[in-house]
């Protein structure tokens, strides 16, 4: 595939991943109040996480590989499966195809009048965090070790799905699940990322509080990464 196309995908990808996502974490997760059967919850955002992912994966894989995330990205490229001089590209495109997911969104939510941002809380409008934006108080070293963690896991299980013996056709049911389980595992934690374009998306969004902690949500899953990237490719190599 051309690289237009193959940017086109990544964008269209990312695009879909925030708006299933962070969508039913915006729109869903809490409708009608507390208690109210009609909400998703955690279990519910996280399902519509991997959703985003699977589907995406079956439309877009073909051609781009279906990244749909930076730390993928880098993560791959440590792992021997992607080309360095395609990760500024790819990269850009996930950005862009995330912050336009989030200001679709935010068009979307503003249609009730009671929606707002208050920037104060913990996930606000989906927005990652720690410490006092920590759905669960959860401090800076835990959100750190989190996010490193489940991103490591998270390019094994890609590499593993994606590799030349695995069972084909296959891999994005793998690769949603594993994202459905990480959320599962980290919403509580950090409101899960594992994605700097997925946080960034919503963070410019969410207010200074969001901003001021999306470092971590870059540098934790890229970390992670490379770690999950470099381990696989000696785990899996024939050598």
């Amino acid at each position: 595939m051309s690289m237009g196309k193959r940017l086109a995908a990544e964008f269209l990808g990312t695009f879909w991943l925030v708006l299933g996502g962070c969508g039913s974490a915006v729109l869903a997760a809490n409708f009608g109040g507390d208690g109210n059967p009609l909400g998703i919850g955690f279990v519910g955002v996280s399902l519509a996480f991997g959703l985003t992912v699977l589907t995406g994966a079956y439309a877009f894989g073909h051609i781009s590989g279906a990244h749909f995330n930076p730390a993928v990205s880098i993560g791959l490229w440590a792992g021997g499966r992607f080309s360095g001089k395609d990760l500024v590209p790819y990269i850009v495109a996930q950005v862009l195809g995330g912050l336009f997911a989030g200001f679709i969104l935010l068009q979307i939510a503003q249609g009730n009048a009671n929606f707002l941002i208050d920037g104060s809380k913990a996930g606000a409008f989906a927005s990652n965090g720690y410490g006092a934006l920590s759905p669960g108080d959860y401090t800076v070293a835990a959100a750190f070790l989190c996010e490193v963690v489940l991103t490591a896991v998270f390019l094994i299980v890609i590499m593993g799905a994606t590799h030349g013996r695995a069972p084909a056709g296959f891999a994005p049911i793998a690769i949603g699940l594993a994202l459905t389980l990480i959320h599962l595992i980290s919403i509580p934690v950090t409101n899960t990322s594992v994605n700097p374009a997925r946080s960034t998306a919503v963070a410019v969004f969410a207010g200074a509080g969001a901003l001021s902690q999306l470092w971590l949500f870059w540098v934790a899953p890229i970390l992670g990464a490379l770690i999950g990237g470099v381990a696989y490719k000696w785990l899996g190599s024939d050598k």
